[in-house]
């Protein structure tokens, strides 16, 4: 019989790298030296690489919630929802999201990851779902937990998507599923034409907005909202662990829809809720990204001066008006020598290759806070100044190869 432990010991990749210097995940953040700043293997260097997009995570005012929440309440609800861990804080900030992103109800979970797996709960074999091949795999692990037939239409391409809803056999019920913004090349799907093809062909529409609450839209709702499309999408779902600094996430719509997921969905009813700082921390973030719209103009004014002046190096940039800024690298050894020769630099960023991307789309992915500083954002583009031309990924003065 063979051992099913064999694939992990022959696995050796992970060592390789590690020996070659070129390993660029899971650094161990030693302390917070400021909201863009952190020391990592003992030195200090700029973040560019988070998802805290609104800075709130270091906001004294989401420290001393969660600082409460945890005199009055405790460090854990110690069990599930159903069974013995609503609090009426879990309450209040469903009833708040509910409010905010104008849905009839919400569910708050304990991860963003187990969020999009509940939506499990609502597929079955009968049922297709249509999905963009660059959707978080939490999605697509979902369509697989419920037992649903998966459709992957390519990124972005409706005419695909348009072509698998016509090739879908009547009476399924039918789920399109996609992301606001990409997480990893942050572009934005293209709602307009998505949401008019589910109205066409009588499908829902699920839309995980991780990466644009909090930081699109007028009040923050989104790219629904930034496009006047909310009333085309049928489920919303959110994490709290970029814009709103805490940990989890909810899912959002028809009251009879939530109340079922509540029910049914395996993450919500076997699996122990949020902690009474982490739903603190979310609800005075709530707050704050409706109180404070100035956040907004700033990430996106970061996002904006990042993505000029890497451009300007002779880089190839993403260029959707998101705070995720890809600069796209096409090659697997490049992209890791890169990212340590940032690193090396006093940047950390983010290696994202494959399976994160399809072979040859690797890139290094950062991304734009509101907290991030004018003299941060220079250091950043300096630093890829530096990096890229010891890498040969541009030229000398700042030119393409």
């Amino acid at each position: 019989m063979a051992d099913v432990f064999d694939k992990c010991r022959s696995w050796e990749t992970h060592r390789i790298f590690k020996s070659a210097g070129l390993y660029p995940f899971a650094p161990p953040v030693e302390t917070m030296l400021s909201p863009g700043e952190a020391r990592i293997h003992g030195r200090p260097v700029i973040i560019a690489a988070s998802n805290d997009y609104l800075g709130l995570s270091a906001d004294p005012r989401v420290r001393e919630a969660a600082r409460k929440a945890i005199a009055e309440h405790g460090t854990s609800c110690s069990g599930s929802r159903l069974a013995n861990g609503t609090y009426t804080l879990h309450l209040e900030l469903e009833e708040r999201l509910a409010a905010f992103l104008h849905r009839e109800a919400a569910i708050a979970l304990s991860t963003g990851f187990q969020t999009n797996l509940a939506v499990s709960a609502l597929l079955g074999q009968d049922d297709v779902v249509l999905t963009d091949q660059d959707n978080h795999a939490s999605l697509r692990d979902a369509v697989r937990l419920g037992g649903a037939v998966e459709r992957v239409f390519r990124h972005n391409d409706t005419k695909h998507l348009e072509w698998l809803l016509a090739d879908t056999p009547a009476g399924s019920g039918v789920l399109i599923v996609t992301e606001g913004v990409f997480s990893m090349a942050g572009d934005m799907c293209d709602l307009p034409r998505i949401a008019e093809l589910a109205g066409q062909h009588g499908a829902r529409l699920m839309l995980d907005c991780a990466h644009d609450l909090g930081v699109l839209g007028a009040d923050g709702r989104g790219v629904p909202e930034l496009l006047g499309l909310e009333s085309g999408v049928d489920l919303v779902m959110t994490t709290f662990s970029k814009s709103l600094a805490s940990l989890g996430g909810a899912l959002a719509g028809e009251a009879d829809v939530i109340d079922y997921i509540r029910h049914w969905a395996s993450p919500a009813v076997f699996s122990a809720s949020m902690t009474p700082a982490s739903v603190a921390a979310a609800l005075k973030a709530l707050e704050l990204v409706e109180a404070e719209p100035e956040r907004r103009r700033r990430v996106m004014d970061n996002a904006a001066r990042l993505r000029d002046g890497l451009r300007g190096l002779g880089y190839e940039v993403g260029s959707a008006p998101t705070p995720v800024v890809p600069v796209h690298v096409g090659d697997f050894m490049t992209c890791l020598r890169l990212w340590r020769a940032l690193f090396d630099a006093g940047v950390f960023t983010g290696a994202v290759i494959h399976p994160a991307v399809q072979h040859g789309r690797e890139l290094i992915r950062i991304s734009a806070t509101a907290a991030h500083t004018d003299a941060q954002l220079d250091r950043i583009i300096g630093a890829f100044a530096e990096a890229g031309t010891a890498v040969g990924v541009i030229g000398p003065q700042g030119a393409g190869r």
